[in-house]
């Protein structure tokens, strides 16, 4: 009974070998997880820019309800938010914003771009789009409102 008791007392640990192999089991598996989970963060925040350039949308259609066109490139989508400083007197009154609380910043830090006129697509909508995930403005990564395949001639 005596070397039945010394043998347990023996294995009431683990292992050195035991300890590097279930390390070596779990960064395998991570080598295969966090590829996975970069991924989806990219196509979330890519998600999320062209949700956020969608929700532009029917709030800049009720600006231009109000005063009757779209806000200028100048006034931005700050426009949205509060009344622009150049509204003539008479549109003033016409301003029956807020169209929309805050203009958020895109999912990398960086500010939405605003053009009307615009200059590319077909619509007449106003161009908005994001410098995407390099914060670099005209690359290929941009977030645009406009269909790429439609861009104007300039």
């Amino acid at each position: 009974m005596s070397q039945r008791k010394v043998n347990i007392a023996k294995r009431q640990a683990f292992t050195l070998m035991e300890v590097l192999l279930v390390l070596v089991i779990l960064v395998v598996l991570m080598g295969f997880a966090v590829p996975s989970l970069l991924s989806g963060k990219k196509k979330a925040d890519l998600d999320a820019a062209k949700a956020q350039i969608g929700l532009f949308r029917p709030a800049l259609e009720r600006y231009a309800l109000n005063l009757g066109d779209f806000p200028t490139t100048e006034q931005g989508l700050d426009a949205l938010s509060e009344a622009p400083a150049d509204l003539d007197e008479d549109k003033k009154s016409d301003w029956a914003g807020p169209y929309i609380s805050t203009i958020s910043k895109d999912p990398w830090g960086h500010k939405f771009f605003y053009e009307f006129p615009p200059t590319h697509g077909t619509s007449e909508f106003p161009d908005i789009w994001s410098s995407g995930p390099d914060g670099k403005d005209g690359t290929e990564d941009d977030i645009v409102s406009w269909n790429k395949d439609e861009e104007r001639k300039k």
